[in-house]
C-alpha cells in the first residue's frame, strides 16, 4: 500500500510538472536546440542525378555539433546515409566519374582524406597529412587529389634555449612574435605557417607540396582539362600581411611545379574555375579601395589572349560564389538582394535569369543571411531556407523546386512557433527606407501589450532576414516581441546604403534608424512602451552599449562581444590591420578624436542603463579586455552590471548548443529583472517568470 502511494504521490507531481512546462512542450524550448539538424554543403553527382550534403547535427552528449554525409536520388526520392557516425566529415567530393566520393575525417586527433567506393561501400584511407587538409578536388581524369594544407614557417629566433638538468621541471619557454598577423579568433596565438597547394595519388600514396614561400595559397582549387595544371588564389607580395583586399590568379603546373601569374589587377581575384572547354576562367573580383564595404564582382579571363571582361558590371550587389553551368554557356551564382539570398544564372550576353530567393537557413542561432547551392548537369541543389525551419535540401532542374529533405519535422511540427512579420519604416534621421522584420510570441494576442527586445545584427555590413532563428524563438517563447532591422550599413540593399556608416559606426545615424523602428512598433499597439530592452552581439554589442549613452528608454541591455574602445581594439584584436585601413581614417594615434567618438567608452557620463556584458574569454575578435574595460567603468560609476563570462569560447559564443542557451538564459534573466509589471499581461507574466 505504502509503494501504491507513492507511486500515486509521484505520478501527481509528474502532472503538475507536465502543466507548468506544458508551454515547453508546445513552443520552441531550450533542449529542442540540442535537436535540430540542417542541411549544408549540396553536392550535385555529375550525372546530375543524385544530390551528397552534409547533414549537421547537435548532439546533447558531446555538446557539440556533427557532420554526416548523406545522399539523394532524385528519380526515386530516397535518402539514405553515406557516412553517419559520431565523427565529423567534411570537404566531400564527387570524382568526375561519379564512381567514389573523397572526404576528410579526423580520427583520434589525425586528420585523414580517405574515399569511399559507391559500388562496394568501402572506404580506403588515401593520406594522413600532418594538418588538417581543405579546398579538396579531384583531376578530371579521377587520378590525383589535390587539397591545401598549413605548413609550418622557420620561426624567427633571438636566444639560444639554456640547457636544463635532468628531469628538471621548468617552465614553458618564453614564445617570440615577430609576424603581424600571429593571432586568430578560435586558434589563439599561432606558430608561423604558410598554406601550400598539395596533391596525392587517388588511390593512396604520399602527398606533395606544389606550391613553394611563405604565402597564403587559397581555393577553391581548380584542374585544367588536361589535368596538368591547378588554379588558385594568393597574395605573393613582400608585405602581404599589411594588405588587406589583395590576392592574384596562379597557375602551378603539376609535373614541374612552375608557378604562373594569371592576373595582376589591383585588389582581390578570387574563387576562380576553370571553363568547362578549358578556354576561360571564371572568377570574383573585389576592389581594395579603403572603404568599409565593397561589391564584389564577376569576371572571365579569356586564357588565349589574357584579356577579362566584367558580367553584370551594372548590377548593385555583390556576387557571392559563382559556378560555370549549362556546359559553360552560363554562370550560375548566389547573391544577397532586400534582405533575402537569392540564386541566379546569367549567359555571356548578360541575360540574368533568377532560379530561387529562398537560399538560405545554415545560421542556426540568429537569422543572418547564410546558405550555398551547387549545379552540375542541369541540377541545382541548394540549402532552402524557410521562416519556421533550419535549412532542408532543395532541387530544381529549372521547373518547379522540390524540396527534397524535412529534417526538423519529428522537433517542430508540432510545435507552436513564434511568426516572423516584415516591417518597413522611415528613419527619422534623413527619412532613409529601413527594412525589418518583428517576431510575435507563439500564443500573440493583439489585444495586449508585451514587453519588446530589439536584437541587432552584427557586421555591421552584413544582414538579417525572414529565416529560422533559435535564439529569436526562444526569446519570443518567453514572451517577448523581437524587433530586428537591417539599418543603414546593412548588406543587399546596395553599396549606397552599406556605404552610409563609412567613417561613422558607431553614431546617432544607426541609432536613429534602431530607435525609428521601435517607435514604429509602438504605433501597432501591442508594445508595452514601459518594458523595452536592447541587446546586439560583436557589432550588434556595440551598437546596444552605444546606444544606452544616448538614451535611457531601455529597462535594461545586454552588449554581447562588444568593443568599447575603439583604439584598444584596432591594436588587440586579430582584425586589426583590415579595420584601421577600412574604417577609419587612419591609425589610433593619428586621429585619436575619430576613434574616440566611436566608443561607447566616451558615452560613459551618460550611461544609467543596468547592463549585461557577454562574451568568451578566448575571444581574438572583440577580447575580452573590451567588456572588462566597459565592467569596469559601469561599476565605478554605480550602474548596477554583470560581466559573463563564457570559459574555453572565442567569438563565436554560440557555437556549441549549450554555450547559445545559456546566452539565451542570461538575457531573459537580466531582462526579468528588470521587467515592470504590466496588469495587462497577468498570465503572460506568470508564464515566462
Amino acid at each position: 500500500m505504502q509503494r501504491l502511494l507513492s507511486g500515486v504521490f509521484i505520478g501527481c507531481l509528474a502532472v503538475l510538472a507536465q502543466a507548468e512546462n506544458s508551454d515547453e512542450v508546445r513552443f520552441f524550448s531550450s533542449q529542442d536546440v540540442f535537436n535540430l539538424e540542417f542541411a549544408s554543403e549540396p553536392r550535385v553527382s555529375p550525372d546530375g542525378q543524385q544530390v551528397l550534403y552534409r547533414r549537421k547535427s547537435n548532439d546533447i552528449m558531446t555538446d557539440s555539433t556533427r557532420s554526416s554525409l548523406w545522399v539523394v536520388d532524385l528519380a526515386t526520392g530516397s535518402h539514405r546515409p553515406l557516412l553517419s557516425d559520431l565523427r565529423n566529415y567534411s570537404w566531400a567530393r564527387w570524382s568526375p566519374d561519379g564512381s567514389r566520393i573523397a572526404y576528410v575525417v579526423v580520427v583520434d586527433g589525425i586528420a585523414q582524406i580517405k574515399v569511399l567506393w559507391l559500388d562496394s561501400g568501402r572506404s580506403g584511407l588515401i593520406a594522413s597529412p600532418a594538418k588538417k587538409p581543405s579546398n579538396l578536388s579531384w583531376s578530371p581524369d579521377n587520378l590525383s587529389l589535390a587539397f591545401t594544407m598549413p605548413v609550418p614557417v622557420q620561426p624567427e629566433t633571438l636566444v639560444k634555449p639554456r640547457k636544463k638538468p635532468a628531469k628538471a621541471n621548468w617552465a614553458e619557454p618564453a614564445r617570440l612574435i615577430t609576424s603581424v598577423r600571429y593571432q586568430f579568433d578560435g586558434r589563439g596565438i599561432v606558430a608561423p605557417e604558410s598554406r601550400q597547394v598539395f596533391i596525392v595519388p587517388a588511390d593512396g600514396g604520399t602527398p606533395r607540396q606544389l606550391s613553394q614561400g611563405d604565402f597564403q595559397h587559397q581555393g577553391p582549387l581548380s584542374w585544367s582539362k588536361d589535368s596538368r595544371r591547378i588554379l588558385f588564389s594568393a597574395n605573393r607580395h613582400k608585405n602581404w600581411s599589411l594588405e588587406t583586399i589583395e590576392s592574384d590568379l596562379y597557375l602551378v603546373e603539376v609535373k614541374s611545379q612552375k608557378l604562373i601569374q594569371v592576373t595582376d589587377e589591383p585588389g582581390a581575384e578570387f574563387g576562380a574555375r576553370f571553363s568547362p572547354d578549358g578556354s576561360s576562367i571564371l572568377y570574383l573580383h573585389e576592389t581594395n579601395e579603403p572603404v568599409a564595404y565593397r561589391h564584389t564582382r564577376l569576371r572571365i579571363h579569356a586564357i588565349v589572349d589574357g584579356t577579362s571582361q566584367a558580367l553584370l558590371a551594372d548590377v548593385d550587389y555583390a556576387i557571392k560564389s559563382a559556378l560555370w553551368s549549362d556546359a559553360g554557356r552560363t554562370i550560375s551564382f548566389r547573391f544577397d538582394q532586400d534582405g533575402e539570398r537569392k540564386l541566379g544564372k546569367v549567359d555571356w550576353r548578360n541575360q540574368f535569369t533568377q532560379i530561387s530567393h529562398e537560399v538560405g537557413g545554415t545560421s542556426l542561432g540568429r537569422p543572418y543571411l547564410s546558405g550555398g547551392f551547387h549545379y552540375s548537369n542541369g541540377t541545382y541543389a541548394f540549402t532552402y531556407a524557410k521562416a519556421g525551419r533550419p535549412a532542408d535540401l532543395a532541387v530544381t532542374r529549372g521547373d518547379a523546386i522540390r524540396q527534397m529533405t524535412f529534417l526538423n519535422d519529428d522537433v517542430l511540427a508540432h510545435k507552436t512557433l513564434a511568426e516572423v512579420l516584415p516591417l518597413d519604416y522611415r528613419s527619422s534621421l534623413d527619412n532613409e527606407l529601413i527594412h525589418g522584420w518583428y517576431v510575435t510570441p507563439p500564443d500573440f494576442d493583439p489585444t495586449r501589450r508585451y514587453p519588446l527586445i530589439l536584437e541587432i545584427h552584427g557586421g555591421p555590413h552584413s544582414a538579417y532576414g525572414n529565416f529560422f532563428s533559435a535564439e529569436i524563438q526562444l526569446l519570443a517563447a518567453s514572451g517577448y516581441i523581437v524587433f530586428y532591422d537591417n539599418y543603414r550599413g546593412s548588406t543587399s540593399y546596395g553599396a549606397r546604403f552599406a556605404g552610409l556608416l563609412q567613417d561613422k559606426y558607431a553614431s546617432v545615424d544607426d541609432f536613429t534608424d534602431h530607435m525609428s523602428g521601435i517607435d514604429h512598433m509602438l504605433k501597432l499597439g501591442f508594445v508595452d512602451e514601459q518594458n523595452l530592452f536592447i541587446a546586439g552581439g560583436s557589432a550588434g554589442g556595440i551598437a546596444a552599449a552605444f546606444a544606452i549613452g544616448l538614451t535611457n528608454r531601455f529597462n535594461a541591455a545586454v552588449a554581447a562581444k562588444p568593443v568599447i574602445n575603439w583604439i584598444s581594439k584596432t591594436l588587440t584584436a586579430d582584425s586589426s590591420v583590415y579595420q584601421i585601413r577600412h574604417q577609419f581614417p587612419g591609425m589610433p594615434w593619428q586621429h585619436f578624436e575619430h576613434y574616440w567618438a566611436r566608443s561607447p567608452l566616451s558615452q560613459m557620463a551618460s550611461i544609467t542603463t543596468p547592463t549585461m556584458i557577454l562574451t568568451g574569454e578566448l575571444d581574438r575578435r572583440t577580447p575580452i579586455s573590451e567588456s572588462e574595460q566597459f565592467y569596469q567603468a559601469l561599476k565605478l560609476k554605480g550602474v548596477d552590471s554583470v560581466l559573463v563570462r563564457l570559459p574555453d569560447s572565442s567569438h563565436g559564443i554560440a557555437a556549441r548548443p549549450s554555450r547559445l542557451i545559456a546566452k539565451v538564459d542570461y538575457m531573459l534573466a537580466w531582462f526579468e529583472r528588470y521587467r515592470k509589471s504590466d496588469p495587462g499581461l497577468s498570465g503572460q507574466q506568470d508564464r515566462v517568470k
